[in-house]
Formats: structure tokens, sequence, C-alpha cells
């Protein structure tokens, strides 16, 4: 029964998608759950009030699985008979609770996953004693800003292994036939007891005045529990162990509880909670509901585990379980021959692990992710919502957006929420594994349902019209390129589909974010929303305003994306060369006005410092180039682009007007180099950076004085350590300090944080355009790495060290110690820890230590993308960069 493409074959089935991991780590804390008139999110719902509160969109568990329109949940929930509740959800301090921010407290790895999720596992690590909750609040509202985030570690709760590793797996008998399996591992030298609540429930559809069907949820028999539902294949939900007690309640709010008023008599969402923790008769008798579980009552000796199993089936049956073990297994095998083929030629048994591990986090966290914008600003029939429009309400602008759909998340418990560039990185992870998926994700984000009707794609649901770096055309180019090298076709309907609705992006960024109409653009926040002197964002007085570096660069590497997928698609439709001429000239009109902005000498590019540096237009026409050396200067790098002379030949008006561009203007042709390669003809270079100025750029970069790092290029010069910037503006000083790990400052956001970490998105961009730039180049360009230490290397061999730095914050270095966990002996060692992988949103610059969202697997994955045997390519149809 072993087959190598087995999971290759599901592939091309929807139906094995219907069901995964979709449900929500966190749902308590979100803006789509907030009623209130203030659109105080984080005060609005809180974490002990989720335990009774019904929610209005989505669900929350452990390990949660559902159907794609959340229709129907499972998760598992645990009590040590020490807890003040229930464990159903992942704790986490809010964001004005945490020093730096929301933050979970809780350690939890995702250890495997398949992309049609036949095979999942996980483990959670739950203390033996009571959880710390009050502890871990207090501390965390008691420290500043300068201090480190108190984590669960250090309350001590795991020392003497006083916890349960409780791995979690699913495995397909069918696309809706699903075998489900927790093992309990008691580390500790004691017995210990443990409740496990396998949970099932609907998502509350009936409670708003939209819709009177609700669904049930009763006992058939012992071992049994009957899923009573118009719309659901599935339709029983059995334990193995026949006489697992099954409980029942609603969910349903418990009025009383949440708002304070006169007791109602029913069986209300916290019913199986209290009914456990207090003995309360808060379960239905009669053994029917809408929430259900099984009740398992156990004690686990020092060292050891117990194994529970259960099945959620369309099929009656009178053994759920006879072929348990046996499919298990296979699912189990499927798993590594997928990802064994996909790690081939990767030698080392740790990359492999990190990679797979990446892999994981990638697929757990899928969420299904609903957010009705016109019902959620109204209110519904039965839930009011008391929007105070004359202050301040968030999305008012968004009416028509209404999602319901499984996307990528960034984390599903500290970002539960798409973020529009997250998800571009994440496509390129995803397409090393399920192109289809990718490439799913990013024409969703083009829909009507989802971007705006002036061509602005949302940004994340506390702001969507917040600007994020244009990436997407980037992303939509290079899952294309995976998706072709793997698959061996060029999938031309979605590269055309989706660069049809990018024009109308393209056009929102000209039309909205070019103040003066010179092609120099200010986007404001731009993903780096802590690197500048000031909030980017700030109304400015009198038409002052601040031409940026990054934002400039962002618009010239989008039109140079969109120039590559024009000419592609001119391969197949000659239609589509007028709109790559159309790109090339915009791009070369932004890198010429980044040439000659103001008076040459607060320009963009800085010649006295070799550097690019945003630029401050005051209202009586003089400018002030803000001499700060963060990462907005390296991101005109990422505008390259090399075109092979075969293909401009094969486009003979792109070659005609590009001809005559360069012929007629001069002033632009110093833009456009060519060179030839003996062997393999002439080369074009489009770049903002020529050789001269890119190597300036590169002698600061990889400076480890400057931005260079043992794990990365820095967001900030590290010379603002000792000797911080300081500028002065309308009577106002702005200081800005090199801080390698969280920020400490809070001016614009709870978790302000880019004045120094290591960022894995902007340093895979770096990666890569260095590979471009040696494409072009060769060996005709070598830089000292580290600078002014002698070696030099051209720059695929740059980009490989920069590889490795990065990739190195993962894997065990000569003592056993992984970088990524700050130095924490019991996670670098005990053998219960040292080989799980966290994949957070960034690291500390100095020393590599995991920060900010530990589980943001998304556009860290890309790690997985280093991991991968490098393959330089080149030809129409076959894209150079990183490891394909």
């Amino acid at each position: 029964m072993k087959n190598m493409n087995t999971e290759n074959e599901r592939l091309k089935d929807e139906a094995w998608r219907e069901w995964g991991p979709y449900v929500s780590n966190r749902q308590w804390g979100n803006v789509r759950e907030d009623y209130s008139p203030d659109g105080n999110a984080w005060e609005n719902t809180s974490h002990d009030q989720a335990e009774s509160k019904v929610y209005r969109w989505a669900e929350e568990g452990i390990a949660g699985l559902s159907d794609s329109k959340q229709l129907l949940c499972f998760a598992f929930s645990f009590w040590n008979k020490k807890d003040k509740m229930v464990k159903e959800r992942f704790f986490g301090v809010s964001n004005y609770q945490g020093n730096h921010g929301e933050d979970v407290k809780e350690l939890f790895y995702y250890l495997d996953n398949t992309p049609t999720h036949t095979y999942m596992k996980m483990v959670y690590k739950y203390p033996i004693s009571a959880f710390p909750y009050d502890q871990l609040v207090q501390e965390s509202l008691r420290r500043s800003k300068s201090e480190p985030e108190y984590e669960l570690i250090d309350t001590g709760i795991f020392n003497e292994n006083k916890y349960f590793d409780i791995f979690i797996e699913y495995c397909k008998v069918d696309a809706d036939d699903i075998f489900i399996r927790v093992t309990a591992c008691n580390r500790s030298k004691e017995n210990a007891p443990l409740v496990i609540l396998p949970t099932i429930w609907y998502r509350n559809n009936w409670s708003w005045g939209y819709n009177d069907y609700k669904p049930e949820l009763k006992k058939s028999k012992n071992g049994v529990i009957d899923i009573l539902h118009d719309s659901l294949s599935i339709k029983k939900f059995y334990a193995r162990n026949a006489n697992s007690e099954a409980l029942f309640c609603e969910n349903e709010t418990n009025i009383s509880k949440i708002y304070n008023r006169p007791k109602t008599e029913g069986y209300f969402k916290d019913g199986i909670n209290d009914f456990i923790i207090k003995g309360t008769k808060t379960v239905n008798p009669k053994k029917i509901g809408t929430k259900a579980c099984f009740k398992i009552d156990t004690e686990i000796a020092a060292g050891e585990s117990k194994t529970f199993d259960f099945r959620l089936s369309p099929h009656e049956m009178n053994d759920a379980f006879y072929d348990f073990d046996e499919i298990f297994e296979i699912r189990k095998e499927e798993a590594n021959d997928f990802y064994q083929n996909l790690q081939a030629n990767i030698p080392n048994e740790d990359e492999k692990n990190v990679q797979r591990q990446a892999f994981a986090g990638l697929l757990w966290n899928k969420q299904f992710y609903h957010y009705n914008i016109a019902k959620w600003l109204k209110g519904d029939p039965n839930l009011e919502a008391p929007r105070n429009f004359k202050n301040f309400v968030r999305n008012t602008e968004w009416k028509h957006l209404h999602n319901k759909d499984i996307i990528s998340m960034p984390d599903k418990w500290e970002y539960p929420w798409y973020a529009t560039w997250d998800l571009a990185f994440h496509c390129v992870s995803f397409a090393m594994i399920d192109a289809g998926f990718a490439k799913n994700q990013l024409t969703l984000l083009t829909k009507e349902w989802y971007m705006h009707p002036n061509g602005q794609m949302p940004a994340y649901e506390w702001n969507l019209s917040d600007v994020n770096p244009p990436v997407h055309a980037w992303s939509v180019f290079r899952v294309f390129k995976i998706d072709e090298n793997i698959n061996g076709k060029a999938d031309i309907k979605f590269l055309e589909s989706v660069f049809q609705k990018l024009l109308l992006n393209f056009t929102w960024w000209v039309n909205r974010k070019d103040i003066k109409g010179n092609n120099l653009f200010g986007g404001g926040f731009l993903g780096l929303d802590n690197i500048g002197a000031f909030d980017r964002n700030m109304e400015m007085k009198d038409g002052e305003h601040l031409d940026q570096a990054d934002g400039t660069s962002w618009m010239a590497m989008y039109s140079l994306n969109m120039m590559r997928i024009a000419m592609e698609l001119a391969m197949y439709n000659d239609v589509y060369e007028d709109m790559a001429i159309k790109f090339f000239e915009h791009y070369l009109y932004i890198a010429d006005a980044m040439e000659h902005i103001g008076d040459g000498k607060n320009g963009l590019w800085n010649e006295e410092d070799g550097f690019f540096y945003d630029v401050l237009q005051l209202s009586n026409g003089d400018s002030i180039s803000l001499k700060l050396r963060s990462i907005v200067g390296l991101i005109p790098m990422f505008a390259v682009e090399v075109i092979d002379h075969e293909m401009i030949e094969s486009l003979p008006k792109f070659k005609e007007r590009m001809d005559w561009v360069l012929r007629n203007k001069p002033e632009l042709t110093k833009l456009v180099s060519h060179w030839q390669v003996e062997g393999e003809g002439k080369k074009h270079l489009l770049s903002i950076l020529r050789k001269t100025r890119l190597t300036k750029v590169l002698h600061r970069m990889l400076c480890e004085e400057e931005f260079l790092g043992d794990y990365g290029i820095r967001a900030m010069s590290k010379i603002y350590e000792k000797n911080p910037f300081i500028f002065y503006a309308h009577d106002r000083q702005y200081v800005v300090h090199y801080t390698p790990a969280e920020s400490d400052s809070s001016m614009f956001g709870g978790n302000s944080n880019w004045r120094g970490p290591i960022w894995f998105p902007i340093n895979f961009l770096i990666v890569e355009s260095l590979q471009r730039f040696h494409y072009y180049y060769g060996n005709n360009i070598k830089v000292e790495f580290p600078t002014n230490s002698e070696n030099y290397f051209n720059l695929n061999e740059v980009a490989e060290k920069l590889s490795k730095r990065l990739c190195s914050i993962f894997l065990k270095d000569e003592n056993g110690n992984r970088p990524f966990n700050g130095g924490v002996e019991k996670f670098n060692q005990d053998p219960y820890f040292k080989d799980y992988i966290l994949f957070h949103e960034y690291f500390n610059g100095d020393t590599g230590k995991g920060l900010g969202a530990s589980h943001q697997t998304g556009w860290t994955s890309t790690v997985a993308k280093m991991l991968q045997p490098r393959n330089l390519l080149s030809g129409l149809n076959k894209e150079l960069i990183t490891r394909d």
C-alpha cells in the first residue's frame, strides 16, 4: 500500500482539503469580534471571558480541526485538577498586558503535516502544577520596555519535568473520515492526574437573527455521539473507550456571567468547564446539545504514557477502530515518503528536521477566516453594534469586504488574521509542497470581495487601509516559476488572471502614493513601522511630505515584476508586449526620479555615504536627507531584473521600444545595462543600483559594525548602539538607538520592533537580489565578506554565506545549542525539547534569539527554501533564484 506519489495524487482532488487544522488558536481580542463603541478589541473580549462568550465569526481551540466552512469543530481540552479553568485555549497576555505587546504564554510545537492534512502531529507541553495565569500577567505588566518578556519557562513550572507531553495526531481514512489520537506522557517522577476532553461543537450560526436552523449533537450509545447537521457528511464521533462519559451543553453565551445579569436557565458554552471544575449541574442530563465531549479521567504514572483514540466518520459501524493502527502507520509512511522525496538532496538530518517542521508550522497555520465588514459595522438583528461613527470605527471604507475562506495566517495566536505582504512570503514556501494552494491564496487576495474597488489590497484587519510593501507580483511570479519547474508546465491562466487584477493595484499605488506625481513614493508604514526617526504615517503640515527610499524602491521593484510577468505572458500572447513596454518605461521613470530628486545633494542616494536615505520635503522647497542607516537604504537592491537577450529577441515590439528609449533618452540609458557573457550570450540588467553603487551599499551591509550579524542582516546599523541618530524638526528632537531585540519604544504600537532585529522576509529578498546580480555580473564583481576582512567573494557566494547564517539560527551548533532558543539550557539540551523548533517573527540582531510571535512560521518558513539545495538556472522558462 506504500506509494511515494500518494500525497501528490491526493493534491489533485479538492475533497481531501475539506477538513484541516482550520481552527484559530485565538479568537478573543480580535477586531472582528469587537462590538464595542470605542474599537478597543483587546479589552472587548478577554481570555477568561472566552470561556463563556460565544464568538460571532469563527472558533478557537487547541490543535483544532474543522471543515472548510467551519460548521463543525473539533479540539482538545485538558485539566490537571489544579488549574482554575479547563485548558480549552492557549493562554497569552494581551497587547496592554505584555511589556512588548501581545504574547502567547504556552509551549507547543508543530511537528508534522501534509498538504492535504492526511497526517498531522503536534505536541503541547501542559504543566502538572497549576498554570501560573496571574503570575504571567502581573510580571508582564511590571516589566519595562527595556526588559525581556516574561515567558512560561521563566516561572520554573517545568522544573523537575513536572509536565505532560501531549502528542496530538490526526490521520484521514478518507476525505471525510478522520482518526484522532492523543498520547499523554508524564515526564515527571510522580504519578499525576489528567482529564482529557476531546470536544466537538458547532460554530454558532443561529443566534444572530439570520438563520434559525440549529443542528444537534446527541448521545447514540456508549462511546458514540451522533452529529446531526444537514450540510455535513460526518455523522458520528466515536471513542475507542466505550465507557468514556459523554457531556453536553450549548455553544451559547452565558449572559448572566458575562454581563452580570440575573441567572438564566440553560446549559451554556462554559457548562462543561463548570461541571468539570466545580461539579455544578451545567451539562444537559438529556445528553443533547451543540457542544459535546467525552470525559477521560485518568492518572498517568511517573515516566509513563497513555494513548486514547477517537474517530469522526460518516459511517455507522460496530467497531470503528478495527483498522486504526494499520491506517495510522500507512499515513505516517506516506508523509515520510512525501518529504523524503522533497529532501532527497539534503544530506544533513538536522536540516531535514528543521525544514520539515517549517512546513508543518506553515500547514498548521491555515485558518478559516470569516469577516463580513458590512454586517460587522451594522450589527446583526440579534446582536447590537453600538458604533460611535463620530469618534472612531475601524475599516468603515471597506464595506465590500466579505472574507470566508481558508487562509494562511502569520501566527494563529498572535496574528490570527491574514496580512497581505506576509502571505506573499508564505506562498513561496507553500509552492514547494502545494503549488495549488499557493496559487489559490495569491488569487484570493485579488478577488473583488477582498480587493477594494479602487484597487487597494487589504492590509490586515486592524487597519485594512494601511499600506504593505507591494510584493504580491513578486510572489506571483516566483510561485508561477516554482510550480512550472516542479510540474513541468506553465500555468498561464493563473499568471494572466492575477496580472489583470494587479494592474488595478499598481494604478492605485501610482494615483494615491505618489503625492507630487513625480514618481517618488511615500507609502507611510510599508511594514517598517518603527524603522524611522518618526512615525512615517504622520500627517505633516503645509504640504510637507516624506519621499521614501523604500517606498520608491518597492515601486521600482513592482514595475520590474510586472514587466517580467508581461514578458512571460507575451511569449503566449503578443498583446502583452505593450504591457511589458509600459512597465519597462515606468521603471525607468522611477529609477530616474531617484537620481534627480531635489538639488542633488538631498537625493535619495547620498554619494558621500554610499547609501540611500529618506528625504523630507519641506514647505519652503528645501529638503532634508534623513541620514539614518537602516534597511530602508537596502531595499533599492530589490529592484533588479536580468533578462536574457534571447527573450528580448523573441519579443520584437518590446525590443524595438527598448532600443528607441535607449537611443532617444540618453538620460535613461545608464539605467539599462547589457553584458556579453562568453558562451551564454547577452544579458540585460535593469537595476536601481549600478556596479559602483552596489558595491558601496554592500560595503556597509556586509560590515559587522553596521548591518552584518552572525545570524543575518540587521534592520538597523549597529553604529547607533553607542552613538544614537538624532534629528531635529519642528522644534522637536527625535532619537533613534540600535536595539537588537524588542523595541524600547511603543510610539507606533505596543509591539513596535524594527530597530535592530533580523527579519527573514527582508533577508530572503536580499539573498535573492544578490543572486540576480551574480547572474548578470558573475565573477566581475567580488566584495569583501565581511567588510575589511580582505576575503573576497562573488555575489552568489555572499548570498550562500548569508543563507547559512540565517539557517544557523535554527540548527545545532558545535555544542548542540540552537540560537533561536536564546541560551535556555532546557530547550537546547533536554531530550524532550532539543529537537523541537519554533519559527519566530524576528530574531535578536546579536544573538539570534527568537522574538515576537513564536509560531510565525509564515514568512520565517522561507528558511525551508534556503535549506533546499541550490541550482542556478537560466533560460526563458526557468527562474534562477533560490534553490528551485
